[in-house]
């Protein structure tokens, strides 16, 4: 299903597409359908005894009590934790599999005078990982030869590269710890161990089958009979935890220095961009990196991040899932796609004053330009998957491969074909007889295990349920797209096809308050795991004709009765339903509550997702 808020095109650092509640308490399957979505919500109210319990233990609005009981929030206490969360409620960073044992070898390596080198994957997540280390360890031992290596994405392709370990060593790296890649690596861990490197091996992506790396130790939340309770974690927040315990190793007690302390927050900010950015869950620990990190981005000590931050025009106090997700994110990744990630990283680790807001600004004009390149494949890959027949209801898996696709871009456009078509979708550059590329997947769809089914015609591949790379031979892509298809088509109905939004309950507009708005807003921050709430508004009638809003009257404005109550609507993306939303005409419309600040006010303004006609 389609969760978050309506893209509307906009440029997201990767899929917001997956199951708005794991547990998929809240959503009932209904049969609705509106004028862009089949809505799966509530029959009638939904959950209104537990809100009421909610309400009275709380100080909630009905409105706010009903939306936290329909996401499985199930007492008073599980309320609080949700809405106020707690550092605290970080899992002590000793229970990571391998993190007491990478700390220590690292510590000892720092301290010993050995060269380190931080060997990171070329996405937000795995540059604000490798930056986090990097911070910690320049604090934890100021003298220390440290440096980082990201390969480059065109040249050398995804994770531990033999070559880049060769070389590293024949420069003198002694120790080589990875962040957000590695876990797959057993050649590369190999050559590692006849080089004499100590790898240590920080991963999160998923466990393959069959043998693991022999590295000097692997640090990964998943690892085989591992009881760590959180098993979501981006590749930033594992290198976090190993950052984290060093500080408190280096420290011999639970409480560090208010220095490190400081440094630590700080890091918070840099897990957040990995855990936004990579899309995963924000729930359990991700929800408290996220809300805690996030509010920290415009108080860092990082100048780099501070410059980005300027150089995205966010102008707003706090920043959003959505600012890292649609900002942030994309330029950081513009480095890796569009030239190399050493600028990303040099920005968020040692650029200061004018080379921050430099390489700031760099990484806007790269992003401008990924954005042009990308349109263009875009409309390619939308093209020849239509003609080819993938978009129709028996195919429900999209596989191409083409040789004037930019490699840098293609995990991207993947996104916005799942978004268009809502199917798992391949796309590959077609280069010297083999095929490199990237996938996306859509819920119901697990990537890695759909790769994992056409092995046997893989070169190699790595990744996790929504999102993996792949390199194929060229002569193999026939029998591959057929096979992955079959694969998809098995767990895919052509029902699942259809766009669908998740409704949390019903609602009025009496209900639509400042103060219960900005307690739904507690619920943030929204993204995969914990979409923006959605609620449903019956019974209306329109009072004027849909109104165009914006250049070129690309949105819509909306006034609406509920009987003797009235209200605003914006509609963004709309203009193409104007003129089937005509005066005196009934609905019953999906929205998300929010609050509009145009022009200094403050004043509850619902965002249409979706609207239904009624008689």
């Amino acid at each position: 299903m389609l969760v978050g808020r309506n893209v509307g095109g906009r440029e997201r650092v990767s899929a917001v597409c997956g199951a708005a509640n794991a547990s998929g308490v809240g959503y009932i399957h209904g049969v609705r359908r509106g004028l862009t979505h089949r809505w799966d919500g509530p029959h009638g109210a939904g959950g209104a005894g537990l809100a009421g319990e909610l309400q009275g233990g709380g100080g909630l609005t009905a409105l706010a009590a009903r939306l936290l009981a329909a996401r499985g929030l199930g007492d008073a206490a599980a309320m609080a934790a949700f809405c106020e969360p707690r550092l605290t409620q970080l899992h002590d960073p000793r229970m990571l599999p391998g993190a007491d044992e990478a700390s220590g070898r690292l510590l000892d390596a720092l301290r010993g005078g050995r060269r380190v080198v931080i060997y990171t994957d070329y996405d937000v997540d795995g540059v604000a990982g490798g930056a986090i280390l990097f911070h910690v360890f320049r604090a934890l031992a100021p003298g220390a030869s440290v440096s980082t290596y990201i390969p480059h994405r065109l040249e050398e392709g995804y994770g531990l590269n033999e070559e880049a370990l060769r070389r590293l060593r024949g420069d003198g790296a002694e120790v080589v710890v990875t962040v957000d890649c590695g876990i797959t690596a057993v050649g590369a861990a190999s050559v590692a161990r006849r080089l004499g490197l100590g790898l240590i091996i920080t991963d999160h992506h998923t466990i393959p089958d069959g043998p693991l790396p022999e590295a000097a130790v692997l640090a990964h939340p998943r690892l085989p009979g591992s009881a760590y309770p959180f098993g979501d974690l981006c590749g930033a927040a594992v290198a976090y935890k190993v950052a984290w315990r060093m500080a408190t190793m280096a420290c011999g007690s639970e409480r560090v220095g208010e220095s490190l302390r400081g440094l630590l927050l700080d890091m918070l900010a840099l897990a957040a961009l990995g855990t936004v950015a990579d899309v995963v869950p924000l729930a359990g620990e991700n929800r408290v990196i996220a809300k805690f990190g996030l509010a920290r981005m415009r108080s860092t000590r990082i100048e780099g991040l501070g410059a980005l931050v300027e150089a995205s025009r966010l102008n707003t106090e706090k920043t959003s899932a959505e600012d890292v997700g649609f900002r942030l994110g994309p330029r950081l990744n513009a480095a890796g796609r569009m030239g190399h990630a050493r600028e990303a990283m040099e920005l968020l680790t040692v650029a200061t004053s004018e080379r921050a807001r430099e390489l700031a600004e760099l990484l806007s004009s790269r992003n401008d330009a990924r954005r042009a390149t990308e349109r263009a494949m875009f409309e390619q890959a939308l093209e020849r998957a239509e003609q080819a027949g993938m978009t129709a209801e028996g195919c429900r898996a999209v596989v191409l491969a083409d040789e004037r696709w930019h490699a840098g871009v293609l995990g991207i456009v993947c996104s916005r074909m799942v978004e268009r078509h809502r199917r798992p979708t391949v796309l590959m550059r077609a280069e010297d007889g083999e095929c490199h590329g990237s996938g996306r997947s859509v819920d119901g769809v697990n990537l890695h295990e759909a790769l994992a089914s056409c092995a046997d015609l893989l070169e190699k591949f790595g990744g996790h349920d929504m999102a993996a790379g792949l390199t194929l031979r060229s002569d193999r892509l026939p029998e591959f797209s057929r096979r992955f298809t079959e694969h998809v088509n098995q767990r895919l109905a052509a029902s699942d096809l259809a766009p669908r939004l998740a409704i949390d309950c019903e609602a009025s507009i009496a209900e639509m308050t400042p103060r219960t708005i900005e307690q739904i807003e507690r619920m943030a921050p929204f993204g995969r795991g914990n979409p923006s709430p959605v609620v449903v508004l019956r019974g209306l009638r329109l009072a004027a004709d849909a109104r165009p809003l914006g250049a070129n009257g690309r949105h819509l404005e909306l006034h609406v009765r509920q009987g003797e109550r009235a209200a605003r609507m914006v509609a963004w993306n709309w203009g193409e339903h104007r003129e089937s939303l005509r005066a005196g005409m009934g609905l019953d419309a999906a929205v998300e509550p929010k609050i509009s600040t145009w022009n200094g006010g403050a004043s509850p303004e619902p965002v249409v997702r979706d609207i239904a006609p009624v008689r």
